[in-house]
């Protein structure tokens, strides 16, 4: 395997998974009996310039397919975190209604809307043709592409040059980082500016996050890696921002390096704070796989005693960080866990990837009554709290798994 950023021979394991499904490869009942199938799921680090990453077993456009089902409204709070972003964003950049606004993996509208509502131009490229649909009926115009080198110079004749381009937890999903980041080069207007967010790769070790590697995620992305990736193609970082989403993100404020703007401090304490954790030696990586296999053991040990004991588990969040999970600890069928209920109309009725538990409306949960309702989206641990709070009348309890077994009464 060769690093899809340096081209160095990658020989470093940061983790195995052994085998999985696509994260988001929900299934309909008459595939139940199909054959499913299973990718090696094991992220390297390359030793030149640290780029962790996940062989490319599924093609992007075999997972970001017509039936891909993340829609990213029906997290009310990261909808809010866009809101948020796009009312910071238009004064800071000083953007008005002849400035021009792109985003890249722009999902179902959920944060172009805001830029429509502030009547600023602004388009979105999403290759999912289901989520691109649900962003027409908000009225973002989108256009159902992936992103690259080419379609960059396609942008640039069409509609010209950028002077936004955002891309929210896009820039750890591209195979082809460099292509990609090529692309953003080209689309920037010469006194633009791009904003990437992505999970911060030293989180994922800090707190064991291993159910965020999935198929979709070819890169798990540091900042210290990705100054290199954007040097390479004559693009400077000059500020970065430390968020709570997805278990702790980093935004990231590029430029074209013929116009640099004053680079913050906060962009070296960053790195400074990567490379005393050791993100640069191999060091850092040895003992992740030990401490994801002392997580797998407390939860399968949880869930064995709960079902001696009786006990109604089920889940809340079909997502791709609860099936990574599952299909570690090789559940299968809905002996263990009854269902999952999920906001997304769109994942109801289906069947999670590789373990075929049900997903359920959330409205079910108060027919079920579970002992247990296992959180799987942790990062949205306080809203799912607060949304399903009623369980309590019957005894229920919330479970977390990650960063370690947390039952909250």
């Amino acid at each position: 395997m060769r690093c899809r950023f340096c081209g160095n021979e990658i020989t470093k394991t940061v983790v195995d998974l052994v085998n999985a499904p696509p994260s988001n490869a929900y299934l309909r009942e008459n595939q139940l009996n199909e054959r499913e199938v299973y990718y090696p799921l094991k992220i390297m680090v390359c030793d030149h310039c640290w780029l962790v990453q996940v062989d490319e077993y599924a093609s992007s456009a075999d997972i970001f397919d017509d039936d891909y089902l993340y829609f990213s409204s029906y997290s009310s709070s990261w909808v809010e975190h866009a809101r948020k972003y796009v009312e910071m964003i238009i004064p800071k950049l000083a953007l008005t209604r002849k400035s021009r606004v792109m985003e890249i993996a722009s999902n179902d509208g959920y944060l172009l809307q805001f830029f429509v509502q502030a009547k600023i131009p602004c388009v979105g490229v999403e290759p999912s043709t289901s989520t691109h649909a649900a962003a027409l009926e908000k009225g973002v115009e989108s256009i159902p592409e992936f992103f690259g080198e080419e379609f960059a110079k396609k942008i640039v004749k069409t509609r010209g040059k950028q002077d936004l381009i955002i891309g929210n937890n896009v820039l750890a999903h591209v195979p082809g980082i460099n292509d990609f980041v090529e692309g953003l080069k080209i689309a920037l207007a010469d006194n633009g500016t791009i904003t990437m967010e992505f999970p911060h790769l030293l989180n994922l070790l800090t707190y064991d996050q291993f159910d965020t590697i999935y198929h979709e995620h070819y890169s798990y992305l540091s900042l210290y890696t990705v100054q290199q990736i954007f040097a390479a193609h004559d693009l400077t970082i000059y500020d970065v921002e430390e968020l709570p989403t997805h278990g702790g993100s980093l935004r990231v404020y590029a430029c074209h390096n013929s116009d640099v703007k004053d680079i913050t401090d906060t962009v070296k304490k960053v790195v400074d704070d990567e490379i005393t954790y050791g993100l640069t030696t191999y060091d850092a990586y040895i003992s992740f796989q030990k401490r994801v296999e002392i997580i797998r053991s407390a939860f399968l040990t949880f869930l064995l005693e709960a079902k001696n004991e009786r006990k109604i588990v089920a889940g809340y969040g079909a997502a791709a960080k609860g099936n990574t999970l599952l299909n570690y600890c090789g559940i299968k069928g809905n002996q263990n866990i009854v269902a999952v209920a999920d906001a997304s109309p769109h994942k109801q009725g289906r069947y999670l990837p590789g373990s075929h538990i049900p997903v359920i409306s959330p409205q079910q949960i108060k027919e079920i009554k579970p002992d247990y309702l296992i959180i799987f989206p942790w990062n949205l641990k306080e809203e799912i709290i607060r949304q399903n709070a009623y369980i309590r009348e019957w005894g229920g309890k919330f479970v977390t798994v990650i960063p370690h077994l947390e039952i909250i009464e």
